[in-house]
């Protein structure tokens, strides 16, 4: 017997003794037949049985073998290990037409939630395929794509439910992906729209077998490339749209399929693509099975998406050395002119009287904007003036930090946020909130410090040992923030009062923001500002190789460990006002070296003043954007970073 087989019989033992154990927690299986199939009206748990366990089972199978035939569908078409409804931003595209569907258009939705989860799966998909045309669908140019709309889409949908306040639990409940059912309704449409994508997979098959021998070959056998791509895209797009649609997001479910269907040795496309919904649907059922005996067992309910990428973060890091690294092309450089000092930051020092008009004299009362006086501004400046100044110390420390990420590795897409940083900060604050529940803000900084310099030093020296260039960085360090968000998600789903901590920092208001935290966190960034200034002469000299660095005299060990404590340290204060997402230390540090700061110190300095203004501006608009609820800090600055990489990737 093949080690697949025994391997595939294993799994499916587990799931059954998964499904039995919590079934019969409920009800004796020698009562099943009498409940399933005798007159009688059953009781309360033989109808949990019949209309809750069952169903979820069926849908557990359906769904998770309907993402994993489009995981194999998309890695078979991109020739990409790593292609994903959810890497490449297709099940958050749906989310967020979901969203906007049930906040502004319910009408529309009430039985056509699938055409609408469609719609927007459909789009995301045509925008990142759109961006990978130039590159001919390069691996790794795909996913970052991918990953930034999707970022984009998830930033959208959060920041619109939020506006919606009434509706924050909905977002969290969605965003698990919960598989609970109250009929069969859900499994007989999705086993539909599995059955009819099956036959429309039959027809295109061969001809996506045949792509996988190259353009070239695939088109002196009279394929016709275009027709097939679209084909196989549309197929693999609407069976993610079909399950967000119906049970919410599921993530990794299709990556963590061909993964497991090729680490048991098989490598034949055909059979990949046959095999992978069935590892699919067996892998969905046991995550689903597990968390139902955990929460069983615990009285907590834990949503299923959320273990499913639990698992995808770390399968994501596996697969990476295994993706085909971008070709260096010219158009990835760009000439940069070089600009005056004095007359660069005073140009960005002429935004700053326009942010304080806007932050003191600016409202908005939930009907129209309004320019308040002199008097009312005065009076309402000691709510305002804390979290704006707190704002702009977390903005210019996570962007210094990003400017010295970048100089200390010579990577362009190092940053807090994008290397893992913020999301290691997160698990670091999650665990002060659970051993150290009465240790106060300091404790929780710490703690954060400690999670994000961990996560820093997880994913630069993997890097490192693997030699990453910079867009494999930028993938290995959105694993590791995922795998936070699900670790956080877990535990946000006790619905305790940590769960509700967790919830405030992953949103991370400037509301909490006290005169005292302010003036620390605003004199703790120039602290960091000042400490990075000693470390010019380091920031200069790295980029140009070890051998180099350490042949003019730069203790390469020693200062990179200083420099990555200070960037932990910087990143731990910010994050627990602004939140895991920002992107502020990516874009901060691009723009100004776009507009001429090239030199080390004069980078450095830039950058953190350009962070500070964005954050002080976000936090305006995050405050009276959509008031009177008020959106979190990190996901404005998010709504405007996110499109601003995408249209980088879209220009390199």
């Amino acid at each position: 017997m093949s080690r697949t087989v025994i391997v595939g019989l294993a799994g499916l033992l587990g799931a059954v003794a998964l499904f039995l154990f919590t079934a019969t927690q409920h009800l004796a299986i020698s009562a099943w037949p009498s409940v399933l199939f005798g007159p009688e009206e059953p009781g309360l748990d033989g109808i949990i049985l019949q209309y809750g366990l069952l169903p979820r089972a069926g849908v557990a199978i359906i769904a998770g073998a309907a993402l994993g035939l489009s995981g194999a569908l998309l890695q078979q078409l991109l020739r990409n290990p790593i292609a994903d409804p959810s890497t490449l931003g297709i099940s958050a595209g749906a989310q967020l037409a979901i969203v906007v569907a049930t906040l502004f258009f319910p009408q529309i939705l009430d039985g056509n939630r699938t055409i609408v989860a469609l719609s927007g799966a459909g789009a995301a998909a045509a925008i990142v395929f759109a961006l990978g045309w130039r590159t001919s669908f390069e691996p790794v140019t795909m996913v970052v794509s991918g990953m930034l709309v999707g970022v984009t889409a998830v930033a959208l949908s959060s920041a619109l439910t939020l506006a919606q306040g009434e509706y924050l639990m909905s977002l969290v409940t969605w965003n698990g992906g919960s598989l609970s059912q109250q009929d069969w309704s859900v499994f007989n449409a999705l086993s539909l729209e599995l059955v009819v994508s099956l036959v429309f997979c039959a027809l295109v098959m061969r001809p996506l077998v045949l792509l996988g021998l190259g353009d070239a070959s695939a088109q002196s056998l009279g394929i016709n490339l275009r027709g097939v791509r679209l084909a196989v895209a549309v197929i693999a797009t609407a069976l993610a749209g079909f399950v967000a649609a119906n049970v919410g997001l599921i993530g990794f479910v299709g990556l963590a399929a061909a993964a497991f269907v090729r680490g048991c040795g098989i490598r034949k496309p055909t059979a990949v693509l046959a095999l992978s919904p069935l590892a699919g649907a067996l892998f969905l059922w046991i995550c689903d099975g597990a968390v139902q005996a955990v929460s069983g067992a615990t009285g907590e309910t834990f949503p299923t998406g959320a273990v499913t990428a639990l698992i995808g973060g770390p399968i994501l890091l596996w697969l990476l050395p295994k993706v085909r690294a971008a070709r260096p092309t010219t158009a990835s450089h760009f000439i940069v002119r070089r600009i005056r000092f004095s007359k660069g930051i005073s140009g960005l020092l002429a935004f700053l009287p326009v942010i304080i008009l806007l932050a003191f004299f600016v409202g908005n009362d939930g009907q129209k904007w309004t320019l308040l006086s002199y008097a009312d501004a005065a009076e309402l400046s000691s709510l305002r003036w804390p979290r704006f100044l707190a704002a702009a110390g977390a903005g210019g420390l996570l962007a210094l930090t990003g400017a010295i990420l970048q100089r200390m590795t010579g990577n362009p897409m190092a940053s807090p946020e994008v290397i893992g940083v913020s999301g290691g900060a997160g698990l670091g604050f999650a665990a002060s909130l659970t051993f150290f529940p009465a240790g106060g803000p300091y404790s929780l900084v710490f703690g954060a410090a400690l999670g994000g310099l961990a996560a820093m030093s997880i994913v630069l020296g993997l890097a490192r040992r693997q030699n990453f260039p910079p867009e494999k960085l930028l993938l290995a360090g959105i694993a590791v923030s995922s795998l936070s968000s699900s670790v956080l998600a877990v535990l946000m789903a006790a619905g305790d009062q940590k769960a509700w901590q967790i919830l405030a920092w992953i949103g991370g208001s400037a509301s909490a923001a006290t005169p005292a935290t302010a003036v620390f966190l605003a004199s703790a960034s120039i602290f960091v500002l000042l400490a990075a200034m000693l470390m010019v002469r380091w920031l200069t000299l790295l980029p140009l190789g070890q051998a180099t660095a350490h042949s003019l005299g730069v203790p390469i060990m020693s200062s990179r460990v200083l420099m990555l404590a200070l960037c932990g340290l910087a990143t731990g204060m910010a994050s627990v006002l602004v939140g895991p997402l920002s992107f502020v230390g990516l874009i901060a540090p691009h723009i100004v070296v776009r507009a001429g700061f090239v030199g080390t110190k004069e980078h450095l300095v830039s950058s953190f003043v350009l962070g500070a203004l964005i954050m002080g501006f976000a936090d305006f608009g995050a405050r009276t954007m959509t008031f009177p609820y008020e959106l979190p800090l990190g996901l404005f600055a998010a709504m405007v970073g996110a499109p601003y990489l995408v249209w980088l990737v879209g220009r390199r």
